[in-house]
């Protein structure tokens, strides 16, 4: 069932005729709940979350659409700004226009960051906490708009999608640990460039989340628990003593990826999700220093409904949407709960539409997660922070519609954009479709 609900009756009748359990508050003051995160004083509990562009300039700086995007997540009043996945080496990038930052573009980098402070300060008297996405795109990276896969194991689902043969070589552990470095290298880069936070990020089948559920591999970082947590908790601790004390370490981690068993990371016998390891590794990380995480799921490249629910799509999902944000909240609330020294920003919200508020408020009163987290509703309202800590709610015609239209611009290697909302996005995706007719 799409999400064309008019009332909040209307949404929790069917949430019960689904038997999903999605609580939702009009507690909506909570969200100007302001945090302390290593020092770091956040002014309210929203967070823009990390939804690439592909807007980039060809040696990786931020393009002119990307300045656009940020200044107006800037204006938007979020606490956090999660930028998008940033490639800490020219082979894993996405694509030509990903971010990627090196010694040569730091200074366009820290202009962004300047104008983005004060453009946050003009309008609404604070600075967000802006946090760095750093990445390798692993079996996904297209560095010169060809597919040049970097694999941690074979999956034998994942290579016959992608064409991987069976004698292809995967990445050795002397590359792995030499890997580790460059994240601690360009993470003291993005200090230089005046970022607050650093995302080590192992989520949606990138290299190290990949990693994390290399059970197949053989040698240092495979195998066990031991061998697959290897590379985030060495590169975690590698970025913790290149930047100062004052830069709160973070990570974007996908809980449940829903792989098969042997090959994924937080998945039981029968699937669904087991959360035994990566609560392990979260207090592991804590102890390593990480203060803040994003919580995520699934893998966008063959089970994008999993960490993105949709109305419109690739594929028919095999489940209701609403049951697909139901597991991305509880994943958040039962981290939340194990893990409670950590601060966690939920996500999945916004199928919801403008009900996302109501439900977000639910979890932060209920400790469910400490910041609520928006990304493809960032890219279709960027000041739906203000918006709810000004009037309580996100307007209907102000809300992502979850057709996955700027999934597809970004999957195109094309600029991406709320296409239902912005007019350059719109302009974009209609010239998609006429050359691809």
């Amino acid at each position: 069932m799409k999400s064309s609900f008019k009332t909040l009756d209307e949404i929790k009748k069917y949430c019960s005729e689904a038997g999903v359990d999605i609580g939702f508050s009009g507690n909506t003051e909570i969200y100007r709940k302001s945090h302390v995160i290593n020092g770091f004083t956040v002014n309210n509990s929203l967070a823009v979350l990390p939804m690439e562009g592909a807007d980039a300039l060809e040696d990786g700086s931020p393009g002119e659409l990307t300045r656009r995007r940020y200044l107006s997540f800037a204006r938007g009043g979020a606490g956090i700004i999660w930028f998008e996945a940033v490639a800490v080496v020219p082979g894993g990038r996405a694509s030509m226009h990903q971010l990627h930052l090196h010694k040569g573009n730091v200074d366009a980098f820290k202009r962004l960051t300047d104008e983005v402070r004060e453009a946050a300060l003009k309008q609404n008297g604070h600075a967000p906490m802006l946090v760095i996405q750093l990445t390798h795109s692993g079996r996904y990276s297209k560095p010169d708009g060809v597919p040049r896969p970097v694999i941690a194991a074979h999956n034998p689902v994942l290579d016959e999608k992608y064409g991987i043969a069976p004698d292809y070589p995967v990445v050795t552990d002397e590359a792995l640990e030499a890997l580790e470095d460059r994240f601690a290298e360009t993470a003291r880069l993005a200090q230089q460039a005046g970022f607050d936070a650093m995302d080590v990020k192992a989520s949606h089948g990138y290299l190290l989340g990949e990693l994390l559920g290399a059970h197949t591999r053989e040698g240092r970082y495979g195998g066990g628990y031991e061998g697959r947590t290897r590379f985030i908790k060495n590169a975690a601790e590698k970025v913790r003593q290149a930047v100062d004390a004052r830069v709160t370490l973070a990570s974007r981690l996908s809980l449940y990826d829903a792989m098969e068993p042997q090959y994924g990371f937080g998945v039981g016998p029968d699937g669904q999700p087991d959360l035994a390891e990566p609560v392990r590794l979260l207090r592991e990380l804590y102890n390593i220093g990480v203060r803040l995480v994003a919580v995520t799921a699934g893998n966008p490249y063959l089970i994008p409904h999993v960490n993105r629910p949709y109305d419109n799509g690739p594929y028919v999902p095999p489940e209701p949407p609403v049951k697909g944000v139901e597991r991305l909240l509880t994943l958040a609330a039962r981290a939340k709960a194990e893990v409670p020294e950590m601060a966690f920003v939920g996500a999945g919200y916004s199928w919801l539409k403008s009900f996302a508020v109501q439900a977000g408020a639910y979890a932060l009163e209920n400790g469910h997660a400490d910041f609520i987290g928006f990304g493809r509703q960032a890219f279709a309202n960027p000041g739906f922070a203000n918006d709810i800590l000004e009037t309580g709610k996100i307007a209907p015609g102000k809300t992502c519609i979850t057709c996955t239209k700027c999934v597809e611009l970004m999957r195109s290697m094309l600029p991406a954009g709320c296409v239902v909302r912005d007019k350059t996005y719109a302009r974009l995706y209609q010239q998609h479709i006429k050359n691809n007719a």
